[in-house]
């Protein structure tokens, strides 16, 4: 009974924090850290400790596996470079670094030891950087910060296990070297699984309630396997969330979407708040550990604020040169822009026109300048003409790289936005988890223990507190014209493939009805064109003009249209445009032309209205 009334308790908590936070201005999780902080050092409640395999096993993979659904694919694609240097350069250098700190200032450590309590503090964490994320910081910070917390635990983690080991018995840098090349590997290639046989499977079940029950078990059917094979269980929940993430909107239905994120929702509030609640609990029973071991926590605390300092250092002295080369890659890219959409269009042609190579995906200007040189010459005319889809994957690939560099010029990295990704390394759940798991013979367990408790702790007062003021003070206020901009471009491109759809009916009546609809959306935009933003910001894609809204057909031209199409008619052809849409939208993502919030929120629109359309049927019948 107690244990119950605990855990209502907490859940009661988690949700005063999480709805009293945005009004005092503070995020949920430093309330909660507070909370729990203080129900700790009440006499009547007793010490509390809870297995960090519970953390580790149970409690990552759904939240990663979650963060890594809800992931831009695209925009993770474009810096990914950058993202494995944070993930993994970064680490490995702030663990040895701060290994070699540790082991000079606490008397007998060791540097196996201190390089262990360095891989210990050194991964940011995916639950911490959440806070990023309702601040308005640019989409590519925040794309970077997300990507680097999926990915640094495993690195921190094969360095933990490694550095355990060494300080029993010499261990190699080639045996550590490769040991986490197996370890990301064979994660990968299980997570790539797991997440192809989820699309599927789940594709062909019909109740959504099912569906996301089913979707509950993912992130473990990913990280289990993964370790009982000896690699990382978090990098296989994180590659099976981005697999599922990236084919979601193509394989599974608007209504088992929309459950998913609801009930992943919920999840995802109770866990993070569960782990940043136990972290305040416990605090109070470490700290009494180190006093009884005699090494006192004000000595642990003096620690733990130099290496808070030190990662804040290390992690700037990386950031820097990181970004300095980003700048370059883009300033390049600026150069080369106009050079890549002459290739792009002249190498289309040239597939147009003369026969393919035999690499399909050799260089666009080698591929054709070979193509003219055999037409000069003579082609042999029995040489197989390139196919429509090799035509399209050309094209394809080089609208991606066109939209690469535009997204690259749109969102620069600045010293502004280096000192966010600077200050927005917090440490969390992770560097709690992981301090736990150092084994009884570790040399004053219960000081490193508690020096990482710190780390993290103060990692989210100091940083996690400060930095709304600091975003507020560096970063301006985004435009919001260019979204609303961004916004009608892509409305133009579904419409399109709505009226496609449309006038490729077998029906006249159809026919004759897109293009009513193609002229009073014309006249439309005419009119809008004149008004001003503020008008324009209040169209959605649920009016009349609107993407997808096909009951517009019969508010055209209602005494001829009603008369030759039945309301069951018109319902079965909104279906079809919205399905035209979505996968004009689709296509769209893979080009990589629009930005991962425009995309969303026209996702998002389109399965609203795809739901309320199967409604109406369903009431109908």
């Amino acid at each position: 009974m107690d244990l119950l009334l605990a855990g209502v308790l907490a859940l009661l908590a988690i949700a005063a924090a999480t709805a009293v936070a945005p009004k005092l201005g503070v995020a949920a999780p430093l309330l909660l850290v507070l909370v729990g902080l203080g129900v700790g050092l009440l006499p009547a409640v007793p010490s509390f400790e809870i297995d960090p395999e519970w953390i580790l096993a149970g409690v990552l993979p759904p939240l990663l596996y979650s963060a890594a659904v809800s992931m831009p694919a695209m925009e993770f694609r474009r810096d990914f470079g950058a993202i494995s240097g944070l993930s993994i350069v970064l680490v490995v250098i702030t663990a040895v670094l701060l290994g070699l700190l540790f082991a000079w200032l606490i008397p007998g450590l060791g540097i196996a030891w201190g390089i262990a309590l360095g891989a210990i503090v050194s991964p940011t964490d995916a639950v911490a950087t959440s806070i990023v994320k309702r601040l308005g910081v640019s989409p590519r910070v925040v794309a970077m910060l997300e990507g680097e917390s999926l990915l640094n635990d495993a690195s921190a983690l094969v360095l933990l296990r490694a550095a355990i080991a060494g300080a029993a018995a010499s261990v190699s840098i080639w045996g550590v070297a490769g040991s986490f090349v197996y370890s990301i590997v064979i994660a990968a290639v299980i997570g790539v699984a797991v997440g192809w046989v989820n699309l599927r499977v789940r594709a062909r079940i019909v109740n959504p309630t099912v569906n996301t029950v089913i979707s509950f078990t993912m992130p473990f059917l990913a990280a289990i396997p993964a370790e009982h094979l000896g690699a990382s269980g978090l990098v296989a929940a994180v590659v099976a969330g981005l697999v599922t993430g990236r084919g979601a909107a193509r394989f599974l239905s608007p209504q088992h979407r929309l459950s998913d994120a609801q009930n992943w929702r919920t999840v995802e509030l109770v866990l993070e708040g569960a782990v940043f609640l136990v972290m305040g609990l416990e605090l109070t029973a470490i700290v009494a550990d180190v006093e009884a071991a005699h090494e006192g926590a004000w000595f642990a605390v003096g620690l733990a604020a130099i290496a808070l300092t030190a990662t804040v250092l290390i992690r700037a002295a990386f950031v820097a040169p990181l970004l300095a080369a980003l700048s370059r890659r883009a300033s390049r890219a600026a150069t080369i822009k106009g050079v890549i959409a002459d290739r792009a269009a002249a190498g289309a042609a040239s597939l147009e026109r003369g026969p393919g190579l035999g690499r399909e995906r050799g260089r666009a200007a080698i591929e054709t300048k070979h193509l003219e040189h055999r037409a000069s010459l003579g082609a042999d005319r029995r040489a197989p003409q390139p196919s429509a889809a090799r035509t399209e994957r050309f094209r394809t690939m080089w609208r991606r790289r066109v939209a690469d560099i535009d997204y690259l010029l749109a969102q620069p990295l600045g010293w502004r936005e280096g000192t966010i990704v600077v200050w927005a390394g917090m440490r969390g759940v992770v560097t709690l988890a992981a301090a736990q798991t150092l084994p009884s013979e570790t040399p004053s367990r219960s000081l490193l223990v508690l020096i990482a408790f710190v780390v993290a702790v103060g990692s989210l007062l100091v940083q996690g507190g400060t930095l709304p003021w600091l975003v507020h003070r560096l970063l301006p206020a985004r435009d919001p014209g260019e979204s609303r901009a961004e916004r009608r471009e892509l409305e133009h491109v579904l419409r399109s493939a709505a009226m496609a759809e449309m006038a490729n009916d077998d029906d006249p009546a159809v026919r004759a009805m897109a293009e009513r609809m193609r002229a009073a959306w014309q006249l439309s935009n005419a009119e809008g064109s004149s008004e001003s933003d503020e008008s324009n910001e209040t169209d959605a894609p649920g009016d009349a003009d609107a993407p997808g809204d096909a009951s517009a057909a019969a508010k055209v031209s209602p005494a001829a249209s009603d008369r030759r199409i039945d309301p069951e008619q018109v319902r079965l052809l909104r279906l079809r445009m919205i399905e035209a849409e979505r996968n004009a939208l689709l296509d769209a993502r893979d080009d990589g032309t629009f930005s991962a919030a425009a995309l969303s929120a026209a996702l998002e629109d389109l399965d609203a209205e795809q739901i309320s359309v199967e409604l109406k049927g369903t009431e109908s019948a």
